[in-house]
């Protein structure tokens, strides 16, 4: 089994391909969602509610009714400090910022925006939130984050943060769904909001300077110094996303001579980036059809890297090796971290999704650390890195954070920048690159070979598929090898994992629908090679059939 690649995956895309955007700005104003639904009501997936206008799965209604949902949560839980509100570079956040600040600010709440209307970046978001509330216990800070992250050009997306500073739980998400689905179906009766010029004047709302505070931090969680005499020619991709003019500020303060920006621009179409494997636009880090521009240009740095769009996720291309997999990049990142962050607490875990590499298990073994193993979706790492019960906090589609260099948190949100620049900071450290540290890695415990395959999917199917239970799982081996756990909750903390994971001695495999987009995804990896790999993706392959056909 392999995924149907599209004959344009890597390549430029036609403009008959790209997104018209007044078309979909158009679309977000005067489309009207339908409550009876499913694909048009507010629907928080792992991060958010996503959609687009052409669908009428994200428009102005959407909006105005997840603000005022939000603005009537903070009420009830006495959350009264500022919001830290951001927005990344698709066409659609900045409406929606402007429907979300007239509610916000109808509503009186001390409104955070950029300084110079920058866009801002996830992480710096779930930063400031953090900044304002250490040693506070009262009038706490939270926010949000208008973004779809690495989705196509047409997606619209919008995330709220509680003061936690991560990706709120489903506690909190499930109340504000139902309370914007509620104000859908009743015509948004109870929304208040005022003209947005209005807003924008009013005595609550205030600009804040994310980008300089952000950058100005960088040196409390990486070793700046290091980055800035590192011996290679670094280059970065911003993919045209809200980490944009951050790295050239970045750059700029630390006085990083070889760090390379290698674009500034900014278009709504994404025209520059090459096609995904489907034959669409999307902004992932992590694929390599996707990063084929980068990727080319590897022997020209010694390490490139790049972010997506709201800059919570990364990839690394090595100059020995290209571009790495998300897996074998955090397996790298750990093991160098936990050995040179001496400040670190002794005791601090290890925190992965349970879709991410069995060579993390090997390396925490390695390392003496204990591994907590948790389902998809980065909220479930927010109270370890807020307690440094977790050092660092890592899943499979590239996203990641960790502790500052003494032990206190950082982010509670993935941050893309972040792990780009400890690439640097490895290179620079330990005179080898990412790519040379994950081959002693696999010399030392062994050479992992995985893949991930993505297929449409109905909301109906996806629904199936999120609730498999181990008791389908009849056969007591896969690919040959004797299955010695089938879970359905991850290991760490006992929350469901939305799909099923299928684990022997030498591989597994773990099928869930995707939380974002209409597909699913089956995860699979093996310890003894390409055909054995194979063989497990063949396997589970059958196991979704079935449940995707309801058998």
């Amino acid at each position: 089994m392999s995924q149907a690649s599209n004959p344009l995956a890597g390549k430029p895309a036609p403009i008959e391909l790209l997104v018209d955007v007044p078309r979909l700005v158009s679309a977000y104003y005067t489309g009207r969602p339908d409550p009876a639904l499913p694909a048009q009501r507010v629907a928080f997936g792992t991060s958010g509610h996503r959609g687009s206008s052409f669908d009428d799965a994200f428009n102005e209604w959407h909006v105005l009714a997840i603000s005022q949902a939000i603005c009537d949560y903070r009420r009830q839980q006495g959350i009264d400090g500022p919001l830290f509100l951001g927005i990344d570079t698709h066409a659609l956040s900045t409406p929606a910022f402007g429907s979300a600040v007239e509610v916000l600010a109808a509503n009186g709440v001390e409104l955070m925006i950029s300084k110079d209307d920058e866009y801002t970046p996830t992480p710096a978001v779930s930063h400031a939130i953090l900044v304002y509330n250490r040693g506070r216990t009262s009038g706490l800070a939270d926010g949000i984050v208008i973004t779809p992250s690495h989705n196509p050009p047409e997606s619209g997306g919008f995330k709220y943060n509680p003061p936690n500073g991560g990706p709120a739980g489903t506690d909190i998400t499930s109340a504000v769904e139902a309370a914007a689905n509620r104000m859908l179906a009743n015509g948004l009766e109870g929304v208040k909001r005022m003209p947005l010029a209005q807003a924008l004047r009013a005595s609550t709302t205030h600009r804040h300077d994310y980008l300089n505070s952000y950058v100005e931090d960088l040196a409390q969680v990486l070793d700046m110094d290091a980055i800035r005499d590192v011996n290679i020619d670094l280059g970065v991709d911003p993919l045209g996303g809200a980490g944009v003019r951050y790295w050239p500020a970045i750059a700029e303060r630390y006085k990083l001579k070889r760090l390379n920006v290698l674009s500034r621009e900014v278009d709504p179409t994404f025209r520059f980036m090459s096609l995904d494997w489907d034959g669409r636009i999307r902004m992932d880090p992590s694929s390599p059809d996707a990063m084929h521009k980068l990727i080319e240009l590897k022997d020209r740095f010694g390490i490139a890297f790049a972010c997506d769009t709201d800059h919570d996720r990364h990839g690394v291309v090595a100059g020995s090796t290209g571009l790495m997999q998300p897996n074998s990049y955090l397996a790298v990142m750990i093991d160098y971290l936990y050995t040179h962050r001496p400040n670190w607490p002794a005791q601090a875990a290890i925190g992965k999704t349970v879709v991410s590499s069995q060579m993390i298990d090997r390396v925490a073994t390695r390392l003496g650390r204990r591994l907590h193993e948790v389902p998809v979706g980065f909220k479930w790492f927010v109270d370890g890195l807020v307690d440094a019960s977790l050092a660092f906090g890592g899943e499979e589609s590239a996203g990641a954070t960790f502790l500052r260099k003494d032990g206190s948190v950082w982010t509670t949100d993935k941050d893309g920048m972040v792990p780009a620049l400890l690439s640097a900071e490895i290179a620079a450290r330990t005179g080898r690159d990412p790519g040379e540290r994950y081959a002693e890695l696999t010399q030392a415990l062994g050479r992992p070979v995985s893949n991930r395959v993505d297929a449409p999917a109905t909301v109906e199917q996806k629904k199936r598929l999120s609730s498999l239970s181990p008791q389908q799982i009849r056969s007591t081996e896969l690919a040959g090898d004797r299955i010695v756990e089938v879970l359905s909750h991850a290991p760490g903390n006992g929350a469901a994992i939305g799909g099923v994971k299928v684990v022997t001695a030498n591989g597994w495999f773990a099928a869930r629908p995707s939380g974002t987009e209409n597909i699913y995804k089956i995860y699979g990896e093996s310890f003894k090679g390409e055909e054995h790999l194979a063989r497990i993706l063949e396997e589970a392959q059958q196991v979704v059939d079935g449940a995707l056909s309801g058998n």
